[in-house]
């Protein structure tokens, strides 16, 4: 599904990196020039690390679907937000004062922020047929809908248009 694909997105970017920090090199000297080998607990913080990735990318897709777009960017920005605050109440190296400031006025900005009105859009013909925004009527994305939607109206807009042609006529 999407998080398998997400994860197959961003490992080219990853092997790149890899490479570009001399990592191949370092591990084939590492383990088949001094033949040291990997430790039980490299292992299992690798594995660790592979499931609680696994776990945030699910549980990213699985939010995604249960909320709007724009709250899923809120609960994002909460999120780093609260890894920042507790960046800085643990740790010695962390975002400079104008760095924290920074955020303190997107985050001022975000808050002044009201999404505007939605447009009513509706064809006008001689029987009114609505026009799907790609939201639900709770707001949240159904864009999977959308192309159906779209050949739905279209195929009303063509039987509109065969009877004013069929008017015409008589």
């Amino acid at each position: 599904g999407p998080v398998l694909y997400t994860n197959l997105l961003g490992l080219p970017p990853m092997l790149m990196f890899a490479a570009m920090g001399h990592e191949y090199r370092s591990f084939v000297y590492d383990h088949m020039v001094e033949q040291k080998p990997v430790g039980g607990v490299a292992v299992s913080l690798l594995l660790l690390g592979c499931a609680a990735g696994t776990g945030i990318g699910y549980a990213g897709w699985w939010c995604r679907g249960n909320v709007s777009a724009t709250s899923f960017t809120l609960i994002g920005v909460i999120n780093k937000c609260l890894t920042i605050l507790l960046n800085v109440m643990i740790w010695d190296q962390h975002a400079p004062p104008k760095g924290i400031l920074s955020l303190a006025l997107c985050l001022v900005g975000g808050s002044i922020y009201r999404q505007s009105p939605l447009r009513n859009n509706t064809l006008k013909t001689s029987s009114s047929v609505a026009v799907d925004d790609g939201d639900d009527k709770n707001g949240r994305d159904d864009s999977d809908n959308v192309a159906t939607d779209a050949e739905d109206i279209n195929e009303q807009v063509e039987l509109l248009e065969a009877e004013k042609g069929m008017k015409r006529r008589s």
